[in-house]
């Protein structure tokens, strides 16, 4: 990836290292990095694979119908384009609809707050009368606001959920927008990158 991230060698602080990270570093970094998306996309994909139907009431609920047909495709681009990433073929292109298809889970989550749907008044009663269920420190947090901080507040699985689908996007969106590397099939054996 030299020709990405190159820096000159009068700019480095130990210029005797410039041979070992463009030739070294940057490339096995990006690989890593590389893997570590695309692996973690296979693995939400693969119990979608599994069951290929399973989404197809939730994505018509958010807007994409027909569900038989949108559900089965949200996993074929989890998990097959999480594998092309992994193994750097048609890396563009799969990194780019993993990024829309992730940056849809972010519009999600920000529309659609959990409140209610993930801790309902019932529930919190339930935790209120059969305290032994949580840790004292779980206690504090989901039963003395009724679940409010745990949902909304600065460390709240709203924020995090919404964190989380903005990283994963940024992921997709740099591999789409640098490509495979040096170590991938795109240029190692096609020698052509889209």
């Amino acid at each position: 990836m030299p020709d990405y991230f190159e820096t000159p060698r009068e700019r480095l602080f130990l210029p005797f290292l410039s041979s070992f990270y463009a030739s070294f570093a940057q490339p096995v970094g990006w690989l890593a990095f590389r893997i570590i998306i695309g692996g973690l996309f296979m693995l939400e994909g693969w119990q979608k694979i599994q069951r290929p139907m399973a989404q197809a009431g939730f994505v018509e609920m958010i807007g994409f119908a027909p569900g038989w047909f949108f559900s089965p495709l949200l996993a074929f681009v989890n998990f097959f384009g999480g594998l092309l990433i992994v193994i750097g073929f048609l890396t563009r292109p799969a990194a780019l609809a993993s990024a829309l298809v992730l940056l849809t889970t972010y519009w999600f989550h920000v529309t659609h707050p959990y409140g209610d749907a993930f801790l309902t008044q019932e529930g919190i009663a339930y935790l209120n009368e059969n305290k032994d269920l949580l840790t004292p420190a779980g206690q504090r947090r989901l039963l003395t606001d009724g679940g409010a901080a745990f949902l909304a507040g600065p460390t709240g699985v709203q924020l995090k959920a919404e964190w989380t689908s903005l990283f994963w996007t940024a992921g997709a969106a740099l591999i789409a927008a640098f490509g495979g590397g040096a170590f991938s099939v795109d240029r190692l054996l096609m020698r052509k990158e889209f």
